[in-house]
């Protein structure tokens, strides 16, 4: 008994040594060869599931990546759902309790994960293969998928970790304030809602909650699967096929519901005892396949999306000292993702700060670029793109999001092109139609000015 655990110890060490080694070998060796972007395949399984592969030899290893349209935009006013069904997956399934999933991936050197986000659900895996540990990966993969337990004591550990999360949140205050900009941003709608939930809805949801979640809405016309890995055609249509062959067809999700156009709005201010105050403004802003979309993402690389090189930044940080991190971004979703701008700085100095903030923002709006910043933030972006594609993990990363949000296939090919095609007149046309500085919903959360002071 003792040598059948010892060499079972050794031989999970050795696969995790090497699934390791192969993670960080990637980034090395993928950097030096990536000069264009991958060539994608694409197929549809049996039962409805859309499959994106590109094939990467170089390493012994494969990324799978599954994406369910089923983030807590699906929700449904059971709030919280989606992420205590995300997390109890891996908790039970078939036979296996949570430990045993666990030591079965682990032994084998796989590394398994799953999360919950607005939009979606992900459960992703990444194995060497070698038939002897891909196999049982993806059949320990394919029990956790088709046959969740969802075990009771398990539900109150993961709500407790819930409720634990939701006080630490009410503890933070970049927390409270994300949390109410989204309220904010969002009324009446499902990103509105917090993915985590609240403390009373989290506190009703029931094991059959998470079964009928999970039965409506983890079935095969409703999920989208990444394969990136030393695999041809043929092998990853047998992993898709295994992994999701015994899911029910089932439905695709009904689409989020568009979002309103942003009014205007009061300042949302909230007390909280720091000495840093917390401020975002923003509105709602563009969707993943919005036609505007390069010429808002160069034209805010150059804004605040550019680090210290940013206009914001160096308004708001280099030239007055007001903030030590100012930026803006626009998060592209189903519906219209948010557009942000923030900063934190001294109670003292929050409303100077803030106007700096609306007077740079409203500048760029009325003038756009200077064509210096323009070439400049073109050849950063460009001269970037290598980065995110210079790993597996990052390669199905980006396939993921391409078949999620039905992106055409060269979407990664173009990208180059169309960010080099975008004109100073195109940045200065979209902010003006997609951006209003006098319709932006504006929280504050801080102490008072006394709570800054020595």
């Amino acid at each position: 008994m003792y040598a059948k655990t010892r060499a079972r110890y050794t031989r999970m060490l050795a696969a995790r040594r090497l699934v390791m080694a192969g993670t960080a070998l990637a980034v090395l060796f993928t950097a030096n060869i990536v000069t264009a972007a991958p060539k994608i395949e694409t197929w549809t399984t049996a039962n409805g599931a859309r499959v994106y592969f590109v094939p990467a030899p170089e390493l012994p290893i494969v990324d799978v990546r599954i994406v369910f349209d089923a983030g807590s935009a699906k929700d449904g006013g059971k709030d919280g759902v989606a992420q205590l069904t995300s997390s109890l997956l891996g908790e039970g399934a078939g036979e296996l309790n949570a430990d045993q999933i666990a030591e079965r991936f682990e032994g084998l050197g796989a590394q398994f994960g799953g999360d919950a986000q607005r939009d979606m659900a992900i459960v992703s895996l990444r194995s060497l293969t070698e038939p002897s540990l891909l196999d049982p990966a993806l059949a320990t993969l394919t029990t956790v998928l088709t046959q969740p337990s969802f075990p009771a004591d398990a539900l109150e550990r993961e709500r407790s970790r819930m409720l634990v999360s939701l006080q630490s949140e009410k503890e933070s205050p970049g927390d409270i304030a994300s949390k109410a900009f989204f309220a904010a941003l969002y009324p009446d709608h499902p990103y509105g809602t917090p993915p985590l939930g609240t403390e009373e809805s989290v506190k009703a949801l029931s094991r059959e909650d998470a079964r009928a979640f999970y039965q409506r809405y983890y079935v095969a016309r409703n999920a989208t699967v990444a394969i990136v890995g030393a695999l041809d055609r043929k092998g990853a249509e047998r992993i898709a096929d295994q992994v999701l062959g015994k899911l029910p067809a089932g439905e695709a999700a009904a689409s989020v519901p568009a979002v309103p156009a942003p009014v205007e709005s009061k300042p949302q201010r909230i007390n909280y005892p720091s000495e840093q105050t917390h401020i975002l403004l923003g509105q709602p802003g563009i969707t993943r396949d919005d036609p505007d979309y390069f010429p808002l993402y160069v034209g805010n690389h150059i804004l605040g999306g550019s680090g210290l090189v940013s206009r914001i930044s160096d308004e708001v940080r280099e030239k007055r000292g007001l903030s030590y991190s100012a930026y803006s971004y626009f998060i592209p979703m189903r519906a219209a993702g948010p557009f942000t701008a923030g900063l934190q700085t001294r109670n003292n100095q929050a409303e100077q700060a803030l106007a700096v903030l609306r007077e740079v923002m409203q500048t760029f709006i009325e003038k756009g670029p200077a064509e210096k910043e323009l070439i400049a933030a073109k050849k950063n972006i460009t001269g970037g793109f290598a980065l995110r594609l210079d790993s597996n993990s990052k390669i199905v990363d980006n396939l993921a999001m391409i078949g999620f949000y039905q992106l055409p296939l060269d979407y990664l090919d173009a990208f180059n092109q169309r960010v080099e095609a975008v004109t100073a007149a195109q940045i200065r046309d979209a902010f003006k139609r997609r951006v209003d500085p006098q319709r932006m919903t504006t929280v504050i959360v801080g102490g008072t000015v006394a709570a800054a002071a020595p």
